[in-house]
């Protein structure tokens, strides 16, 4: 069952669709004036989307918005959740007040770069869930002892141990101060991790793609409405056509590499 096809309260449908509020919804229900598939409500009664309900005889529908997902360039300092008990800044606050719009995965508050919102539920669990394995791409600046050579390069990419559990980058390849670094997953500051494993805390990171999508050359706290191609290219990135990708990754990396 999707959570678009989840049981909701009778008096929370109603209040939605507009006929009242929650509590002179409840009102209506307990006066006997409410009927679902023909048969008169009670209180406490939950119902699901493809349930006839009817206040006073008269159908009630609710009509749901389209989904809409964002790609935002994420600035440093935000937290990346719908709220913050202490009050700092988060990435709704960069957004548009859209209805249900939640950030899908996480980005640490001093990292920036592509992160998605989206008022899609099985979109954030299809992004999400480890079986799906979508790549994620990060662009690290680090300190320490030079620059990442190609042994401590190659260590990311054998794997190495991480306090909880192995690490492995799928790919890890130089960059001017720092690394490029691909991941297939994304534990908690993971790259922040394994590169100062290797001896190169990092200082600064972005990150540059997720799936099929590039962040090309959105600045910080710059965002764009995905399209259905921008979705099914995030979803299959093995679809996007190349001169597509070579040129998003083009553009992206001449900004932000």
């Amino acid at each position: 069952m999707t959570p678009d096809a989840a049981p909701e309260r009778l008096h929370k449908r109603l209040a939605r669709a507009g006929v009242a509020s929650r509590r002179a919804a409840e009102a209506l229900i307990a006066a006997g004036r409410v009927t679902v598939n023909g048969q008169t409500a009670t209180l406490g009664r939950t119902v699901l989307p493809t349930d006839e309900i009817r206040v006073d005889g008269q159908l009630i529908e609710v009509t749901a918005p389209p989904a809409v997902t964002y790609l935002l360039h994420k600035p440093v300092g935000y937290v990346t959740s719908a709220r913050d008990e202490y009050g700092r800044r988060t990435v709704l606050d960069a957004m548009p007040p859209v209805p249900g719009l939640h950030p899908v995965g996480r980005l640490d508050r001093d990292s920036e770069g592509l992160l998605l919102l989206t008022t899609d539920g099985d979109l954030t669990l299809r992004l999400t869930h480890p079986r799906y394995g979508h790549e994620k791409v990060y662009r690290a600046w680090t300190a320490g002892r030079g620059d990442p050579d190609p042994a401590d390069l190659a260590r990311l990419e054998r794997g190495l141990l991480l306090e909880d559990g192995p690490a492995q980058a799928l790919s890890a390849r130089p960059a001017p101060g720092g690394a490029l670094v691909t991941l297939g997953e994304g534990r908690n500051r993971q790259v922040r991790r394994m590169l100062a494993a290797v001896g190169h805390p990092v200082v600064r990171l972005l990150r540059l793609r997720m799936g099929g999508l590039w962040l090309g050359d959105l600045g910080p706290g710059e965002y764009r409405e995905l399209s259905r191609r921008d979705l099914h290219w995030l979803l299959h990135p093995a679809e996007v056509p190349r001169r597509v990708w070579e040129r998003q990754e083009a553009q992206t990396l001449k900004r932000w590499g």
